[in-house]
């Protein structure tokens, strides 16, 4: 219980942090942090690359989908009851609403197998420089990470990097973070 206040605490810090930085600020940062992405190796290699559709107050993915995903296979999730399925991203026609107002797939796209996957982005609302992650706390990510082998880069801006974030077992950790001002 004790590491699920602290989690609830974070979550609340950061939401406050998130409102001193004005939509155009925050734009910003996120270009920067996915221009470091792409100046990866990591990034260079992939192929087939998935990521999140972004929503107010996370690192900003839309451009750079659109920049990418006729050159990329790129996939986005789906949730699918307390799951997320990746599926293809096939250009802005192919998207909707999901049950949070997070634009994802239709149901009926094209689901790529997991081991063709070669980079998953990944949001977080907190991580720290052990690549600790805290998302929003209802487990999609932790779960669908629990079935792939594929890097995992977590993206996130430099206010939300903390000295340490609380951890439980089936938190998993990501094999990199990027900042707008670094790679962790």
């Amino acid at each position: 219980m004790e590491t699920y206040t602290a989690k609830q605490a974070l979550r609340k810090d950061m939401a406050s942090r998130k409102k001193e930085y004005s939509r155009i600020t925050l734009c910003e940062l996120s270009d920067k942090i996915m221009d470091r992405l792409e100046q990866t190796e990591l990034f260079q290699a992939a192929s087939c690359i998935a990521l999140y559709h972004a929503i107010p107050g996370e690192v900003q993915t839309a451009g750079f989908i659109e920049k990418w995903y006729q050159k990329k296979k790129l996939l986005l999730p789906l949730i699918v009851g307390d799951d997320l399925r990746l599926l293809l991203y096939e250009g802005p026609e192919s998207l909707k609403p999901g049950p949070f107002g997070i634009l994802e797939p239709k149901a009926d796209g094209i689901e790529v197998p997991k081991n063709e996957i070669d980079l998953i982005i990944v949001p977080g609302v907190a991580f720290d420089k052990d690549k600790n992650r805290m998302g929003r706390g209802r487990g999609f990510y932790d779960r669908l990470l629990s079935t792939l082998n594929a890097p995992k880069v977590g993206i996130c801006f430099g206010f939300q990097m903390i000295p340490q974030v609380p951890v439980e077992p089936l938190d998993k950790k990501m094999d990199y973070v990027i900042t707008e001002d670094t790679i962790y």
